[in-house]
């Protein structure tokens, strides 16, 4: 794949002098570099290490999307989300997608195709979250994580796009799903389906 130049700018380039954790979570780790800047001036950046994730677009065969609603401890509230859950140690991102799409929906896919990543939050988080679509579902039984709690359900791409509109659905990977789900849908996009 052919990266933009602006992309690989060496004259925007940070490179670190020092590196301090600050916080060792069981999930998380929370850091503080030195940097040395373009113009040689020295700068900090804090930032989460995570380890990675996937999120996955579940078309059922009446073209309806697979969704959940989960409860999201920082922002005190409930969320509308696709399917998705973080990467253990040394995870093949598909393999990660098939487990998660199955643990939390109890849905099985009987084709897949990648998307690509998606990065989150740039300004201080290393997370990426790989992007797969999913289609012929069969359902199945779900297998949540202990402590795990959300509701399944359906709905289709406009109602989505809707509730996006009117500031009901504001999660950033979702967000991303849909703009890929419209353009998939519209023809815009392909996508390689295995």
């Amino acid at each position: 794949m052919n990266r933009p130049s602006h992309l690989t700018d060496p004259h925007l380039r940070e490179e670190m002098v020092d590196s301090q954790e600050l916080l060792r979570g069981s999930f998380l780790t929370a850091r503080r570099d030195t940097v040395r800047l373009p113009d040689g001036s020295l700068g900090q950046r804090e930032y989460v290490c995570h380890p990675g994730a996937v999120v996955v677009v579940a078309e059922r065969d009446d073209g309806q999307l697979v969704v959940e609603r989960q409860w999201r401890y920082p922002l005190a509230r409930a969320f509308i989300e696709f399917p998705a859950g973080k990467l253990d140690a040394g995870e093949d991102p598909a393999a990660c997608a098939r487990r998660e799409l199955l643990e939390e929906t109890g849905y099985s896919a009987g084709r897949w195709a990648y998307a690509g990543p998606v990065h989150l939050a740039i300004a201080y988080s290393t997370e990426v979250i790989h992007l797969f679509f999913a289609r012929d579902l069969r359902a199945g039984e779900r297998k949540l994580d202990p402590g795990e709690f959300l509701e399944v359900f359906s709905a289709d791409l406009d109602q989505l796009l809707q509730w996006a509109r009117d500031g009901h659905l504001t999660d950033a990977k979702t967000l991303f799903c849909l703009l890929w789900a419209q353009n998939v849908r519209s023809g815009l996009w392909s996508l390689d389906w295995r």
